[in-house]
C-alpha cells in the first residue's frame, strides 16, 4: 500500500500523506515515499504543491513511536537524518509548497508543516512538539525551524513544556498564516496555490531561492542573493510579456516556464 499519494491537478499538485489508520504518522516507509513523490513532480507543469493529510482527524500526528521505541542511538540518529534529508529537500524544492493542516500536526507533523513555504490550517488544527514527554528531542528540524518561525523564546517554551497549541494561538505567534473553517481549508489552499501559479514561474522560483539562501545571512550578503535572482529574470519570455503588458495597459498572456 502506498502511504504517500501524488495527485496533479492542472498546474497544482497535491502530496497526500495517506496513513489515516495511524493518524498519518511518519515511519521510514512514509519518508521514503515522500522523497520519491517529490522526484515524481513534473516541474515543467506543476507550479505549486499542497501538502495535506488523508482523513479528517490529522495532518500528521507525529513520527511513528512504535517504530522508534526499539532504536539504539545510532539508529535514532539515522532515522532523524532520514527525516531531515527529506524535509530539507521539501524546503529547498524549486516551487512553492503550502501545508494545509487539518487536525493534528504534532512532532514530525509540525516539522513537516514547517518545512513548507507557509502553513494554513483548519480551526480544528492542533500543533505541538511533544517529544520531551517521550524522552527524546524533536528529530526532524523542530529545534531549528520552530525558533526561526516564532522566535527562540516561544519555541523553547513549546518544546520544553511539550504543550500543544490550537489554531488561534498558532496564528497569533506566527506559526500559520491563516485559519479557516475545516470545511473550507482545502478550497482555500487551492485558491492560494492558483494565485501563485498564475504568476511568472521563473520569477516565483527565483524569489523562493533568494529568500531561502539569504534568510540566515547578514543583510550585505543577503542582498547579493536577491541581485542574482533579480538578474536571472531578465530576457525571459515571462519578463518580456509581463512588462510589455504593463506598458501597453493590457492583461498579460499566461506565463510560461521560460
Amino acid at each position: 500500500m502506498s502511504f504517500v499519494q501524488y495527485e496533479p491537478k492542472g498546474d497544482i499538485g497535491y502530496l497526500v500523506i495517506n496513513r489515516p489508520e495511524a493518524l498519518n504518522a511518519l515511519n521510514a516507509q512514509v519518508l521514503s515515499e515522500l522523497d520519491a513523490a517529490l522526484d515524481a513532480v513534473d516541474l515543467e507543469l506543476i507550479r505549486c504543491l499542497i501538502v495535506r493529510g488523508a482523513g479528517e482527524k490529522s495532518f500528521v500526528a507525529g513520527a511513528d513511536i512504535a517504530q522508534m521505541k526499539g532504536l539504539d542511538p545510532a539508529q535514532g540518529e539515522a532515522f532523524g537524518k532520514q527525516g531531515n534529508d527529506v524535509f530539507l529537500k521539501l524546503e529547498h524544492f524549486p516551487i512553492p509548497i503550502i501545508a494545509a493542516v487539518g487536525g493534528y500536526a504534532l512532532g514530525g507533523g509540525c516539522e513537516l508543516a514547517m518545512a513548507c513555504d507557509f502553513r494554513i490550517c483548519s480551526d480544528t488544527a492542533v500543533f505541538g512538539q511533544p517529544e520531551v514527554g517521550l524522552g527524546i528531542t524533536p528529530g526532524f528540524g523542530g529545534t531549528q525551524r520552530l525558533a526561526r518561525l516564532v522566535g527562540p523564546g516561544m519555541a523553547k517554551q513549546m518544546i520544553y513544556t511539550a504543550r500543544n497549541i490550537k489554531a488561534d494561538e498558532a496564528l497569533r505567534i506566527g506559526l500559520v498564516n491563516a485559519v479557516y473553517p475545516a470545511a473550507e481549508l482545502y478550497a482555500a489552499a487551492e485558491k492560494l496555490a492558483a494565485q501563485i501559479a498564475a504568476n511568472a514561474p521563473i520569477a516565483v522560483r527565483a524569489c523562493k531561492q533568494a529568500i531561502n539562501e539569504g534568510f540566515a545571512l547578514p543583510i550585505d550578503d543577503a542582498v547579493v542573493c536577491e541581485e542574482r535572482a533579480f538578474g536571472s529574470c531578465f530576457q525571459t519570455a515571462d519578463q518580456q510579456e509581463g512588462m510589455g503588458a504593463f506598458l501597453e495597459k493590457r492583461k498579460h498572456d499566461p506565463f510560461t516556464n521560460h
